[in-house]
């Protein structure tokens, strides 16, 4: 089985719609023209006035489509993928995956990358079939309906075995994709080869647990802080979802300031976000959350894991080879040994500049990192 292709349109009716809306924005006061209080009244009408006059929908048609999509029927869900298939005579099939608030967008620069490394000085013999899913209700997957009615793991197997014939691949992630990752190890560890990941679970740590070292400590004092300053987000997302949901899906510049704010916060910018995510690349973002409506059930996700998902149980161990690349700027930082309470580390490398979105920040480091894990994988 394989899916149909799937070209992202925007079309008329969308546009004026989005354009009038645009137009109509009631803005708020600001005490302060910086970032302190969250988003930056000057930064966001810069974006919105970009959005309006300088946005080609036309040419953003052109850049999302550029690499081959597809929607498949799995299990009666929904997914939409990309599928970029990978030069020379054996290229390893790749499951590469997002968090939020991102989307395939994001891997726009790392894909090619991977899939034709040649291309970028790299070796043919290091390509990767990389097929990018949206998670359910993000973008053009489909929306679950119900509480539980899907769950990521489950449908991206599906995909990668049944319906795109793969007997075993590797699997790269990000925030929610991270944790998909660790998820499909622990569920398929005959068939999950490896995964790469930016992010860890924390382990259950029970009283037989080995002491804590003082990195340990550190980072979970860490955490706190970051709770503390930076997770209203994700309390809100866990606990009233839907409450803020339809703020965000009737109002562009509301979804502008709730998603971008996240990404000056959490990227390796300095203090010129602009220099790292143009305009049309923040935007090309944005417009799949807008044109697809997924913006309330992306967050909904969130509570649909803090209420009806199983805990890890303390006899869970991720047995398959991990390689775990820390990016300076991402949220929180893990030290390795907390990260080999639960995971089977073979590598675990800390680059040079990047933060919460490395497939578009730094995709050459990127990718160099997962074709020296994958390397030992595959020869062993």
């Amino acid at each position: 089985m394989s899916g149909k292709p799937f070209r992202v349109h925007f079309d008329s009716a969308l546009r004026s719609d989005l354009l009038s809306r645009l137009a109509a924005t009631r803005w708020t006061d600001a005490v302060t023209m910086g970032w302190d209080y969250g988003m930056n009244k000057c930064f966001l009408k810069a974006l919105v006035q970009h959005w309006q006059s300088n946005y080609s929908f036309d040419t953003a048609e052109e850049r999302i489509n550029a690499m081959p999509q597809f929607r498949a029927n799995v299990a009666g869900f929904g997914i939409h993928y990309l599928y970029v298939r990978g030069h020379g005579a054996n290229p390893k099939p790749l499951l590469l995956m997002n968090g939020w608030p991102s989307s395939f967008v994001e891997y726009s620069r790392l894909a090619p990358r991977l899939a034709d490394p040649a291309a970028y000085g790299g070796s043919v013999d290091d390509a990767f079939d990389v097929i990018m899913p949206a998670l359910p209700g993000f973008g053009f997957s489909d929306r679950p309906t119900r509480p539980q009615q899907v769950n990521a793991e489950f449908l991206f197997h599906t995909l990668m075995t049944e319906h795109l014939g793969y007997s075993s691949y590797l699997a790269s992630g990000t925030d929610i994709g991270a944790g998909i990752a660790t998820r499909l190890a622990l569920q398929y560890p005959g068939t999950v080869r490896g995964i790469h990941i930016a992010s860890v679970v924390d382990p259950p740590i029970t009283t037989a647990s080995t002491p804590l070292t003082d990195a340990e400590k550190a980072y979970q004092s860490r955490c706190a802080q970051w709770e503390e300053e930076e997770g209203a987000y994700e309390h809100l997302h866990y606990t009233r979802p839907q409450t803020l949901a339809f703020a965000l899906t009737d109002s562009p510049v509301g979804l502008a300031s709730w998603i971008v704010e996240k990404f000056y916060f959490w990227s390796d910018h300095g203090d010129d976000l602009l220099s790292t995510f143009p305009f049309d690349m923040l935007i090309d973002n944005l417009m799949i959350y807008w044109a697809t409506e997924t913006i309330g059930s992306s967050m909904r996700l969130y509570y649909d894991h803090r209420h009806f998902r199983a805990p890890f149980k303390a006899t869970d161990q991720v047995t398959v080879p991990t390689a775990i690349t820390i990016w300076p700027k991402d949220l929180v930082l893990a030290p390795r040994e907390w990260a080999e309470r639960f995971y089977n580390v073979q590598q675990f490398s800390t680059q040079m500049r990047g933060g919460h979105f490395p497939a578009w920040e730094a995709p050459d480091a990127y990718a160099h990192d997962l074709c020296v894990f994958a390397r030992p994988v595959y020869r062993s």
